[in-house]
């Protein structure tokens, strides 16, 4: 009999896989849709590498918010758009060194930030602190946000607010010939506006 530990590792071990060859075709796929498909396909084998590991709440905000919105998004751009994406490619090769710059110092910053952050103050008290048994991890990361972290919650959706408003005002455009909607006109309006009485003459209707 198999026991918990050995399908857990089978487990892991077939998400890392599938994960690791998805994120490698969404770079290498000719076709943009494909591309995203393949991402949409990571994000699910990341979630369930999160499950694996305890965090549930983290595996459903990446399958709701990232694939049920942000791929899902992306698909519909990359298809409705009419994108010459041979044209794109074209100059992609002269920036290639300045590209792979930016990776490596991107990776450095990565490995740095995965292995010093243990020397900090803060990082020895968390690694010290017990940790709740009688709380989801859903409930644990609750108290936390909407404690100690809910004035930066509160400004992070102020941000999300403004950049959306900002989008749509840039995104705007009055075209001549099409009717919009006034508001204010429509709220001032009064019933003698909307209305209009006809004392219509017996053997004068139309």
């Amino acid at each position: 009999m198999i026991s918990g530990a050995l399908l857990q590792a089978i487990a892991f071990y077939a998400f890392s896989a599938i994960l690791i060859g998805s994120a490698f075709a969404v770079i290498t796929a000719r076709n943009p849709v494909h591309s995203v498909f393949f991402l949409i396909l990571a994000f699910f084998n990341a979630a369930g590498l999160f499950v694996l590991l305890g965090a549930e709440f983290l595996a459903m905000i990446l399958v709701i918010v990232y694939v049920g919105a942000v791929a899902v998004l992306f698909l519909f751009v990359v298809m409705m758009l009419d994108v010459d994406f041979a044209e794109l490619k074209r100059g992609a090769q002269e920036y290639f060194l300045v590209g792979a710059g930016v990776g490596v110092v991107l990776l450095g910053e990565l490995i740095a930030a995965t292995y010093l952050w243990k020397f900090s103050p803060a990082a020895s008290a968390t690694l010290g602190a017990p940790t709740p048994t009688h709380i989801s991890n859903t409930e644990a990361i609750g108290r936390i946000l909407y404690t100690d972290y809910v004035y930066y919650f509160q400004i992070a959706g102020l941000v999300l607010l403004v950049a959306m408003i900002g989008a749509i005002v840039l995104t705007l455009r009055r075209r001549p010939g099409v009717r919009r909607q006034n508001i204010g006109q429509q709220n001032a309006r009064t019933m003698a506006d909307a209305m209009t009485v006809v004392d219509v003459k017996p053997g004068q209707g139309a």
